[in-house]
């Protein structure tokens, strides 16, 4: 009992109680900001949105629609039909035609259209393999004899509260 006592009488010591809590506040009051400052930060980061418009040019003619789709991650690119993926179909008006997809979280995105002249929905290719209609991505990456451009190819930053991506339509043929 005597050191118990002992060791209770040190711990009242002013001396080491006050620096010992003193350096405990001063510790757990960073921490406690630095946490306390640490979710605010994410939740605006994810809270941040913005709008992109993009520009399609280059159509060859008014038959059909104009296909595209944004893709926010690699799965499914290019023409995937995933559920990270936000499509719209427009008949073609203008030469350029002009989308917008509001309200996006701040990140990564590529864009992918294609010219659906017969309407049936789906890119249509040749026996090799090789767009019979036409196409563009964001970033404006060519279809090789290897196929369609990488998600990484076609990419770019949503992050600021307006961005405008112009796409340049190709065709085969």
């Amino acid at each position: 009992m005597s050191d118990a006592g002992h060791h209770h009488s040190k711990f009242n010591n002013h001396y080491e109680l006050g620096t010992g809590m003193q350096g405990y506040f001063r510790t757990g009051g960073v921490l406690l900001a630095f946490l306390a400052a640490f979710p605010f930060t994410h939740s605006v980061e994810a809270a941040f949105k913005g709008n992109l418009t993009v520009q399609v040019d280059g159509i060859r003619n008014q038959r059909g629609q104009l296909c595209i789709r944004l893709f926010s991650r690699s799965q499914g690119f290019p023409e995937g039909s995933t559920s990270g993926a936000r499509r719209q179909c427009s008949k073609i008006t203008d030469n350029p035609m002009t989308f917008t997809f509001n309200n996006l979280p701040s990140g990564n995105y590529a864009v992918a259209v294609f010219h659906d002249s017969n309407g049936d929905g789906k890119l249509n290719r040749n026996s090799l393999g090789m767009p019979t209609e036409g196409y563009g991505f964001s970033n404006n990456p060519v279809y090789s004899r290897t196929g369609p451009p990488k998600y990484g190819e076609a990419t770019f930053l949503l992050a600021g509260s307006n961005t405008n991506v112009r796409i340049r339509m190709r065709y085969g043929n």
